[in-house]
Parts: structure tokens; sequence; C-alpha cells
């Protein structure tokens, strides 16, 4: 069984039909890079998948649960984490007390101070800065900040929109060796990137959207090598 399914989705922002029929599956301990232009409809993927766009049609099933039907915090307790490309880090909030948002889901199922000991060996910037304020973070801290609060609950999915933006390159090769433990792990992942070479790099597999279709799939080594393709439908 596929970790994610989707079949046939549909998604509007008001009048406007972003997605047009896509259908995509993700296997249990892949990467995936789902990569286009902007305004292809990649975020418009994963925020539908999320439950946060405003209309939605089709079939989205994660781990075999149709997620159509579920608010968006059901969704997250289901296994399925999302960093957003904003990062949402919340004002006022310690580094700290972000992780503990990333609990919130868990319902008590796991211990506070061994998965926030687990994070600060995962990111030893953020164990140097557990009790700063979230947002005076470097915008690579604060990039990590969401990373590692999406990963505290443990899920089995993680959806990334644009990790690498406006990322120091050093930072970038060490979210990439991280998304690789990840997989290693067991932890599936769906990443929407503009930084093409990179996800192609890092991902198992490649899937090009354009003006909300699938239009492209194959492994992320053939993409990487076929630069007619990434010309006609990656290139800014």
């Amino acid at each position: 069984m596929a970790m994610l399914e989707i079949e046939e989705l549909n998604a509007w922002y008001g009048a406007s039909h972003v997605l047009h029929g896509l259908s995509l599956a993700v296997e249990p301990g892949e990467i995936v890079a789902l990569v286009g232009r902007n305004g292809a409809g990649k975020t418009t993927t994963i925020r539908s998948v999320m439950g946060l766009m405003p209309k939605a049609t089709g079939s989205v099933r994660f781990a075999g649960t149709e997620l159509l039907t579920l608010p968006a915090h059901a969704r997250f307790r289901l296994g399925l984490a999302y960093v957003p490309e904003e990062r949402r880090i919340v004002p006022g909030l310690s580094v700290r007390e972000n992780l503990q948002l990333g609990l919130l889901a868990a319902g008590g199922r796991i211990d506070e101070r061994a998965a926030i000991d687990e994070i600060a060996r995962t990111f030893p910037r953020l164990k140097e800065r557990l009790d700063q304020q979230g947002v005076t973070l470097s915008g690579g801290e604060q990039q990590m900040l969401a990373i590692a609060r999406a990963m505290i609950a443990g899920p089995r999915m993680i959806l990334l929109d644009e990790p690498s933006e406006g990322i120091m390159p050093v930072l970038v090769e060490e979210m990439g060796a991280l998304f690789r433990r990840l997989r290693d792990e067991g932890v599936t992942l769906l990443l929407v990137e503009q930084n093409v070479e990179w996800a192609l790099r890092l991902a198992d597999r490649a899937v090009i959207i354009d003006q909300g279709e699938i239009v492209h799939s194959s492994s992320a080594a053939a993409l990487l090598a076929d630069k007619a393709i990434q010309e006609r439908y990656c290139a800014v």
C-alpha cells in the first residue's frame, strides 16, 4: 500500500481552478520531489493533502485513510506533518514552546523531555537556543525549528514546502543529510522545491507539475540528467 495516494484531485482558490484531476502515489520510505515553475500547483497539492484549501475534491488517502473528509488537525494526528514555506514560528514563544506545540497532536503519548532532548541532539543549534524567542532566530535556524517541530511527534510522513528557500548553502546541505537520515529511518518525505538540482540529488523520485497537472514522473536521477525537460517545465 502506498503511504499517500492522490486520485483525481481538483482544488480551487475561489473561482480559480488550480489542480485539474491530479493523481500521485508516494511509497513508504521514499523521498519524492515535486518540482515545476512558480504557480504550477505544487504548494496547492500539499495544502490540499493537509486540508488547508478552501475547496478540494477527489480522493486523498494516507496509509489507507481517506483525508478529504477530515479536518487538518485530524490529519496531523494520523502521522502526517507539514513544514510550510513561511515556517510559521509563533511570535512570543520560545524555541522550546514552539517545539511543545508540535507535541500537542500526540495527545500525551510522547514524553516531552525525551522528545526535546532528541531534537536537541539532532539540531545542536536549537539546543543552545531553547529559551530564546523563536522569531529572533536566523532564517536558517527558523527553518530548522519548523522542521524540528514537524519531526518531534514522530510522524510517518512529512510534507515540506520550499525548505531550502533563503537558507545558506551549508545549512541546505545539512538539511539534505537530515532528510536522507529520516528516509533511512522509514519516514516518507514529499518535497516541494524550487532548487531543482538540489531536490533531484536528494530525492528518490521526481514529479513535475505544470498548470495543475502532472506532466512527468521518473526517478530523480533520470530527471536530473534530462536538461531538456528541466528547461521546458522547471526553468524560471
